[in-house]
């Protein structure tokens, strides 16, 4: 959430500096440091800010760190998923706490192994949710060694976006990500939350992977015709 969003968005909810003060808990003065970019909100006040501008998802914070992302990684992206509201798993509710959706994207690459179903889910917040940052969002996964998985699914969701007129308008901003992406490709193999430990289905795998899984070297039979949501 940079400062003028948070302007911009303020003026359009026709709220004054005092009355988004007295709705967030905070000083008219903080509120004005924000909008100047003199401070940065903390990532609860910038979801405070987000309920009450009414924002979406993708101006929350995009923290992403390499630690403990293990733990509990499975349920915690179904929650998220939930939260944000994909359709593979609104039985588990929506709850209010969101998380920005590039978040739940690159700490569900950067696990080792993943249930299927949330990586089938992943393409779907590059195509439901636009303005994502896209250089802090390469950034994060190079810190991350994770660039080849992210531009596997950006990859992913073009073929969708492509045969899908629903998500045609995502095109553009899918093309700018991956063309970032590309010049930090990496030559090594690797998965994409799948660990394939037999040899004979490692070749199979890489016989019979798509072009976009070959360009980002990754070992993954993963396409539009596994997406429920594609068609």
């Amino acid at each position: 959430m940079n400062a003028s969003t948070l302007r911009e968005s303020r003026r359009a909810a026709g709220l004054t500096q005092v009355q988004l003060a007295r709705k967030v808990r905070m000083s008219q003065g903080y509120v004005s440091l924000l909008e100047r970019g003199r401070r940065r909100p903390s990532a609860s006040l910038a979801r405070r800010l987000a309920r009450v501008l009414s924002l979406p998802p993708t101006a929350l914070p995009l923290e992403v760190s390499g630690q403990g992302m293990d733990r509990g990684a499975d349920d915690r992206v179904a929650k998220n998923l939930a939260a944000l509201g994909y359709p593979g798993f609104v039985y588990l509710g929506q709850s209010r706490t969101l998380v920005n959706p590039a978040e739940v994207l690159l700490r569900t690459l950067a696990v080792e192994r993943v249930d299927p179903r949330l990586l089938e889910a992943l393409p779907w917040l590059l195509l439901c949710f636009g303005d994502v940052d896209c250089e802090r969002t390469v950034m994060l996964a190079r810190s991350l060694n994770i660039q080849n998985r992210l531009g596997f699914v950006v990859a992913l969701a073009k073929e969708v976006a492509e045969g899908n007129p629903t998500y045609s308008g995502r095109l553009s901003e899918l093309n700018e990500l991956l063309s970032a992406l590309e010049p930090f490709r990496l030559a090594r193999e690797d998965d994409l939350g799948t660990q394939f430990k037999s040899e004979r289905l490692r070749k199979w795998v890489r016989k019979n992977r798509s072009e976009a899984a070959q360009h980002w070297n990754l070992l993954t039979d993963l396409g539009p015709r596994h997406l429920a949501y594609a068609g």
